[in-house]
């Protein structure tokens, strides 16, 4: 199962809105074959675990047991139901990592295999299972994205300096791990302030695969139009309170002023199946993510060395539980988690 959830991981920024999923084909503790969900629109990893098995293993298919990360879909999409696959291959057992929560499944595809006879064991490292596909699970039960914050501070906690001129916190090879959650997310959101004095292109250029959606909160859309926000190169949200338009690649998203912006760009980001956020500024507009509880995980970029004597002072995490850090160079990088209301 374990490794199901490292084929899995390969799959990660190139499969939403799908789950990621692993899945292994196991003969005497033989594996015979692997597979993994690789790209949105294409064979599930069931299939390819399947299809990967090599012609001197056919004939042991009939015998082995499969090992999936998720309960395996019964509906078409755009793909047939792996359950399918499963029961013309006679695969005898199946162990499923956990049970996919997702409507249009939550259970039946388990109770496609069993009335075919196959046995099936679930759930198998239920805990791990369900944190690999956090996005998908909190898409779909929350109705709204995965929303993960992240700043760089000064050791002691400022963001910014008073006249707001850029100051560089993070070391070069921390903004290369920046680009690689970029790569991981959905889409990726600053303010108005941000986008003015940044100028930010909000692509993952120092790390490989796919740029997020980028997203801008602008009111009086103030934004210039040489900005790279809206360069057209990427697929680009502007949530204002002027117009509803699209041009080009850039989609201005109006909100309304009768309530909370934050919550309306999550309802916004639902109904657009995007589902998950990265929110990188400024500092009001992350307080606003807290205050509110829209969010999931913090990550937070501390320069232990640095220091800035008057400046504009970091986001305060409320109900927040550090469960990692790791140090590169002169930054140390500590995430949280959201403790949820009991």
């Amino acid at each position: 199962m374990r490794r199901c959830f490292e084929l899995a991981k390969q799959g990660e920024g190139n499969v939403a809105p799908n789950p990621m999923v692993g899945a292994v084909l196991v003969f005497n503790d033989l594996i015979i074959g692997e597979g993994y969900h690789s790209e949105f629109g294409k064979e599930h990893a069931e299939v390819n675990c399947i299809n990967n098995v090599s012609n001197e293993h056919l004939h042991l298919i009939n015998q082995s047991t499969l090992y999936v990360s998720l309960e395996p879909c019964s509906h078409f999409g755009k793909t047939p139901p792996c359950t399918n696959s499963i029961i013309e291959k006679k695969i005898p057992k199946v162990v499923i990592g956990c049970q996919d929560s997702f409507l249009q499944v939550d259970g039946r595809g388990i109770e496609t295999l069993r009335t075919a006879g196959i046995e099936v064991v679930c759930p198998i490292l239920e805990e791990d299972a369900l944190d690999l596909n956090k996005r998908f699970f909190t898409f779909h039960a929350k109705h709204r994205p995965y929303i993960i914050l992240k700043w760089a501070q000064t050791a002691n906690e400022m963001i910014a300096q008073n006249n707001y001129s850029r100051l560089l916190i993070s070391h070069e090879i921390t903004n290369r791990q920046v680009h690689k959650w970029r790569s991981e997310e959905a889409s990726v959101l600053v303010g108005t302030t941000t986008a003015l004095l940044d100028n930010p292109s909000l692509t993952n250029r120092l790390w490989p695969g796919k740029t997020p959606i980028r997203l801008v909160i602008d009111s009086n859309l103030k934004i210039q139009a040489t900005s790279y926000l809206l360069d057209g190169s990427v697929q680009t949200i502007v949530f204002n309170s002027i117009k509803q338009e699209q041009v080009g690649a850039t989609l201005y998203f109006k909100l309304s002023g009768n309530k909370s912006w934050v919550s309306q760009i999550s309802e916004a980001l639902y109904q657009m199946n995007i589902q998950s956020l990265l929110v990188e500024g400024g500092a009001n507009l992350l307080q606003s993510f807290i205050d509110e509880n829209y969010w999931d995980e913090a990550r937070v970029i501390t320069n232990t060395v640095m220091e800035v004597s008057e400046g504009l002072k970091a986001p305060i995490l409320k109900n927040a539980e550090k469960y990692y850090s790791e140090a590169i160079e002169k930054d140390l990088i500590q995430y949280y988690r959201r403790i949820m209301a009991s």
